[in-house]
């Protein structure tokens, strides 16, 4: 079954355009559930929403530091997600979180939870492949699409495998290594965006090293969109608020849109 954000990101394709889905980090702020509605009145096709965790092993210091004032502030899993339960978005919402949130919790629990608030998906980027069984099936069972990772060292053989089990979209990652913003799209974000276009019809979006415009242009000539994490937390780091995120959001989608 197709859920709302591969629906979402299907639309979009099928009028021939490039998809948009900006990272946020939860509980940054006193009005982070603003600047996420501010960021879907932008553009965003989809808004990925990161639940903080201490140990970000994936996120470089952007994020990082989102996620320590977040945890400072006393977020926490639970409240991100009553919040986001009264709220209307407009666009559908992905959360992106760290194995041992959702194991602590309990599968069938933090799946549940994210279906009663709302949430259309989830990508927990610390579990391989073979190791999703129990996520997988708690999600499909409360109805959320399971975002699966292609790494440039994944395997040919193996993409399929990825591809099959993925839910919303196939996240192609830029690069090895954490996430930030970079002088230059990596010529690895073109090669894995291109091979896992190869053998899926699914939308396939390139995060991690998309940090510009630019980029994001550029990435999309071989994917159908894009991920854009760091840019805009650090936006959120400097107190641009509601207004200056979304700002930011408004200028890839122009540039998509060209």
């Amino acid at each position: 079954m197709t859920g709302g954000i591969e629906s979402a990101l299907r639309a979009r394709r099928e009028n021939d355009g490039k998809c948009l889905v900006p990272y946020l980090t939860g509980g940054l702020g006193d009005n982070w559930l603003e600047t996420v509605m501010a960021v879907a009145d932008a553009g965003a096709d989809a808004i990925e929403i990161g639940v903080p965790f201490s140990d970000p092993v994936m996120d470089g210091p952007t994020i990082q530091e989102a996620n320590d004032r977040a945890l400072a502030s006393g977020t926490t899993p639970q409240r991100i997600l009553d919040t986001l339960r009264d709220a209307d978005i407009g666009v559908p919402i992905a959360v992106m979180t760290y194995a041992n949130i959702v194991y602590r919790m309990g599968w069938d629990r933090f799946m549940n939870e994210l279906s009663a608030s709302g949430v259309s998906g989830c990508i927990l980027p610390d579990i391989p492949l073979e190791e999703t069984r129990d996520w997988t099936a708690a999600a499909d069972e409360a109805g959320v699409e399971t975002v699966m990772f292609a790494a440039p060292t994944s395997p040919d053989d193996r993409l399929p495998r990825i591809a099959e089990r993925a839910g919303g979209f196939v996240y192609a990652v830029g690069l090895l290594g954490i996430t930030g913003v970079r002088a230059n799209l990596a010529s690895s974000a073109l090669e894995i965006a291109g091979r896992v276009k190869a053998i899926t019809d699914k939308p396939v979006l390139v995060g991690v090293g998309v940090g510009t415009p630019a980029q994001a242009v550029e990435v999309s000539e071989v994917a159908d969109g894009a991920i854009v994490g760091s840019a805009v937390v650090q936006r959120m780091l400097d107190g641009a608020g509601p207004e200056g995120v979304a700002e930011l959001i408004a200028e890839f989608r122009a540039a998509l849109d060209t």
